[in-house]
């Protein structure tokens, strides 16, 4: 063999020596520090998918609660003002019925200060009727009238007695 193809193979197995070196190298140290890289890297894209899709579902249950919030809000809006309508609506009622039961006593009153007047009004012109028909009766009244008025009386009680 010659010297020169010896060392050619020398390079040869050399570099094939240096590559198998190369290569249990890689596979014992490189390889799994960059798999555990990768690893690592894959499970904090992982994890930060599983936030984002978290952060996704909180803002989705949060948008769903405003939402019922504002739906809650407008029904409670609706009833304050249907229930505010309803006790305006009573409060007039009230108002009304007490006007109106006001007015029923004002009339009543009326009436009753109405009679209590007349009833004065004609007691009142009863005494005067006969202040003046005692007046006019004094002054007409002589003797000769008088015994007249007793005679006739004397004989209309004779006459009763006579019939009954």
């Amino acid at each position: 063999m010659n010297y020169e193809q010896l060392a050619i193979w020398s390079q040869v197995i050399s570099a094939l020596l240096f590559m198998a070196a190369m290569v249990a190298i890689w596979i014992k140290w490189i390889l799994p520090a960059v798999l555990a890289g990768q690893a690592a890297h894959n499970e904090q894209v992982a994890q930060a998918e599983r936030h984002r899709d978290e952060a996704k579902a909180a803002v989705e249950a949060l948008r769903r609660e405003i939402d019922g919030a504002r739906r809650d809000a407008e029904l409670i809006r609706e009833r304050a003002t249907h229930q505010a309508e309803l006790e305006t609506e009573a409060a007039i009622a009230e108002a009304r019925a007490a006007g109106e039961r006001s007015l029923r006593n004002a009339a009543g009153e009326l009436a009753r200060a109405r009679a209590e007047a007349r009833e004065r009004l004609r007691g009142e012109l009863i005494e005067k009727a006969l202040t003046s028909a005692q007046t006019e009766a004094t002054s007409r009244m002589n003797a000769v009238t008088n015994t007249g008025l007793i005679d006739r009386l004397v004989a209309t009680l004779e006459q009763g007695a006579h019939h009954g």
